[in-house]
């Protein structure tokens, strides 16, 4: 963005949260930005760019590589409400407390740890996150789940947007909050319940839009959604994506999960 003859800018790495560069200018026909030292890693690492058939094409160096990279514009999304008032198709269980096949895990280097017990789905961390086999465009989806101390967990809609899970009862809310829009939009309230306590999540995604209630307090009121989270499956945004539940960070309970596609 440009303020006052001045650019500023936000980087979101493959993982974790979006943060302030430290510099961003115009030099010639490349834009160059530089991450703050000490940032993902890497020492004040500088990204250089130009324009190449309306993307931007560059590179950047890490330690010993150079690192190729492509840049394309955000979508253009249709105008939407995620408060108007929506006709709703089939409910879709993707865990009813009896199963969970509706999941296919994602690759990755940990085992396999969820499992159903008495009736809950569970995990023992780190274990890979969980990848609904269905994909949605628009929806409302309804989640019960328990958390313990520290617990954090997050449920992606379309495999790109993360719904933080968070055990963080009585702190103010912030962009990392329990139903935070995870890194770029905090919650209007704290409405989380304290741990051992079953928490209720109801998400209606349209567009990119998000109005969510937690445990029946509107937390997000047609909440514009910036742009995908840390750890998103792909960034075709305006195409359908499935439902990620994190399981690789910390302990979580889940009693149901329900996906009403929007018609």
């Amino acid at each position: 963005s440009e303020g006052g003859g001045q650019l500023s800018g936000m980087f979101l790495n493959r993982s974790g949260s979006p943060i302030k560069l430290a510099s961003v200018a115009v030099q010639g026909k490349e834009l160059v930005f530089q991450l703050p030292v000490g940032t993902n890693k890497q020492p004040g690492a500088e990204f250089r760019a130009t324009l190449d058939g309306g993307k931007l094409v560059g590179t950047t160096k890490a330690a010993d590589r150079t690192i190729n990279f492509i840049g394309v514009r955000p979508p253009k999304w249709p105008p939407s409400n995620a408060n108007a008032k929506h006709a709703y198709g089939k409910p879709v269980d993707l865990f009813d407390g009896k199963s969970w096949e509706a999941f296919d895990t994602q690759p990755g280097t940990y085992p396999i740890t969820w499992a159903i017990e008495d009736g809950i789905l569970t995990n023992a961390p780190p274990t890979r996150n969980l990848v609904s086999k269905q994909k949605f465009t628009n929806f409302r989806l309804q989640a019960e789940y328990k958390l313990t101390t520290k617990s954090n967990s997050g449920i992606y809609l379309r495999g790109r947007y993360e719904m933080q899970v968070l055990d963080d009862y009585g702190a103010p809310p912030d962009r990392h909050s329990h139903m935070a829009i995870y890194g770029w939009t905090p919650p209007l309230v704290n409405a989380s319940k304290p741990i051992g306590e079953w928490q209720t999540a109801d998400i209606v995604i349209v567009g990119n839009r998000v109005t969510a209630t937690l445990n029946g307090t509107k937390v997000h009121d047609n909440a514009e959604i910036q742009a995908i989270t840390g750890g998103a499956l792909d960034n075709d945004e305006l195409a359908p994506g499935p439902i990620l539940i994190q399981g690789d960070h910390t302990k979580v309970w889940f009693k149901r999960v329900t996906v009403t596609p929007i018609n």
